[in-house]
């Protein structure tokens, strides 16, 4: 039988229903399909901006650092369920292993950078001062504070463990709750090590969310506070690039085209 893979939104796995097959590389057999009930993405986004965002600043920098650590522990441990999985993805083991254990060395490094170059809190200041007055009397510096908005990462599916860690590690170090979106073809690897994430218990609720199949209309009701991360064709980065509600809104948009 066909597992019908599930989306994890608002705390809670979401599909019963199987709708697009997924084959594999390997022998194009059913690995998996996704599932056919829609998402509800104003849900997802209330979930992410009413319950990550405060759980996620009720940890600082070196707190955050400290879970990125012990996931990146977790998901080595279990990595194995990860190499079955991504077998069917035609890599091989070694090709696998840049995915999955270099996502997992992507959050230790991560958490390295967290432990060592932040401080306590959730403001860095950027120094130095500098003088704004002729006199000396009046002077400015910069802090970096807190965007208090939601990510959201569309990935691309030649690394679908590395390509979330990736992108995640960065943003809740920096208090941002994720909405991960994994290219179809390879999500089922991507649920299985988010299915790892949860069952850790290490992240805070609303930290990551993960969303199998169609974004369907989360793009339209992001807010300026949001960013979008793109890692796939050139053409679908120059669509996104221009979307209505992206330049509206001025949420930043940083593509990285594959060809």
């Amino acid at each position: 039988m066909t597992t019908t893979l599930q989306s994890y939104i608002a705390g809670r796995w979401i599909g019963q229903q199987a709708a697009q097959q997924l084959r594999s590389a390997v022998n194009g057999q059913p690995v998996a399909a996704t599932h056919a009930e829609a998402i509800d993405f104003a849900e997802a986004l209330a979930y992410a901006r009413r319950t990550g965002i405060p759980a996620l600043m009720a940890l600082d920098f070196q707190q955050r650092a400290e879970r990125l650590k012990a996931l990146a522990k977790y998901i080595a441990a279990n990595k194995e369920t990860l190499y079955a999985i991504s077998a069917h993805t035609g890599a091989t083991r070694a090709d696998s292993w840049i995915d999955i254990e270099g996502g997992a060395g992507t959050l230790s490094a991560y958490a390295g950078i967290g432990t060592n170059e932040l401080p306590s809190g959730n403001l860095v200041h950027e120094g130095p001062a500098f003088p704004l007055g002729k006199k000396g009397c009046f002077a400015g510096t910069h802090i970096l504070v807190p965007r208090g908005g939601v990510a959201v990462h569309i990935n691309a599916f030649n690394f679908p463990v590395w390509g979330l860690l990736e992108k995640f590690a960065p943003s809740f170090l920096a208090g941002m709750p994720c909405i991960g979106k994994p290219a179809t073809a390879t999500s089922y690897l991507t649920e299985a090590v988010v299915r790892l994430i949860v069952q850790s218990g290490i992240l805070p609720a609303g930290a990551l969310q993960l969303v199998i199949g169609s974004t369907g209309d989360l793009l339209d009701r992001l807010e300026g506070p949001d960013v979008v991360t793109f890692t796939g064709s050139a053409d679908t980065a120059a669509k996104l690039r221009v979307h209505p509600n992206l330049v509206r809104q001025s949420v930043p948009f940083t593509p990285r085209p594959t060809r």
